[in-house]
């Protein structure tokens, strides 16, 4: 069963301030959230609050691989924000200066952008607002933030997948192979997760924090990074695409690639994790 514990040591509703680094805070119906702005561009975040689940997939859930077990369960003690869309390519190139994205569209996500980018992306968007501290997700963290407290499939509920190309259940969330008219689509345009954040399944795969583990035993139950030694390592990107069939866009199917790639197919979103405002 899915337990949320609710944080209230700290948010910017009951300090009544946002923290420091934000341009703006609010609350609506999915809950609280921040913005920043960069080079004139204004990303919102979500708050993910504390709580436990069950992550990777039953051994019975339709398009299931082995990688996506055993199913285990994970405690975050403490929220994070996140970003309520993938990267766009306007935010993107207000930090970086260019855009590399092959769908060129400010509102749409930025891909084509490999883990070492993000990394360069990270530093100097820190750089830009002192104590932003933005991140990649760990991978249970990305998994945590797309359930937001169900236990199926995919957010909206089970999946019946009738073909690759064929799960009516996906249309209203998922930009999939099924009916993104292979490319990418603008952020926003299909519905929130229970939340407040687009765009986690479908349109582009998400990188994470974590290196690549072909199953799950041995993996952190404290939704840290699982990270690991070695030269020829791969990180792990969760959600599925617009150019993945539907076993593929669901809430625990993973993917790795090699630090290195770029491909079409490729985003992300950040993080901050939680730390003392100031």
């Amino acid at each position: 069963m899915n337990t949320r514990i609710i944080d209230t040591s700290w948010h910017p509703l009951i300090t009544g301030c946002p923290p420091h680094w934000a341009s703006g805070w609010g609350q609506d119906r999915w809950g609280v959230f921040v913005e920043i702005t960069l080079q004139e561009v204004t990303q919102r975040l979500r708050w993910i609050p504390p709580g436990r689940f069950w992550m990777g997939s039953p051994e019975g859930e339709p398009g299931r691989d082995d990688d996506e077990g055993p199913r285990h369960l994970v405690t975050l003690s403490d929220g994070y924000w996140l970003f309520d869309t993938p990267c766009t390519q306007a935010l993107w190139e207000a930090v970086m200066g260019k855009n590399p994205s092959r769908f060129q569209d400010p509102t749409r996500p930025v891909e084509q952008v490999s883990w070492n980018d993000v990394q360069a992306f990270l530093k100097r968007a820190n750089e830009q607002i002192p104590g932003l501290n933005l991140s990649l997700p760990s991978e249970a963290q990305w998994e945590y933030a797309c359930r937001a407290g169900t236990e199926t499939a995919i957010y909206t509920g089970d999946l019946d997948i009738l073909g690759d190309f064929d799960a009516p259940a996906l249309d209203p969330i998922a930009w999939y192979s099924g009916n993104s008219e292979s490319g990418t689509h603008s952020v926003k345009l299909k519905c929130a997760n229970p939340w407040g954040l687009y765009d986690l399944l479908g349109n582009v795969l998400e990188w994470t924090q974590d290196d690549w583990h072909g199953n799950y035993q041995g993996a952190p139950s404290d939704g840290s990074a699982w990270l690991s030694d070695g030269a020829d390592i791969t990180r792990v990107l969760r959600g599925g695409s617009w150019d993945d069939g539907a076993r593929d866009v669901r809430a625990a199917y993973r993917y790795d690639n090699v630090p290195g790639h770029r491909y079409d197919l490729i985003g992300f979103r950040c993080a901050r994790t939680w730390g003392e405002p100031s």
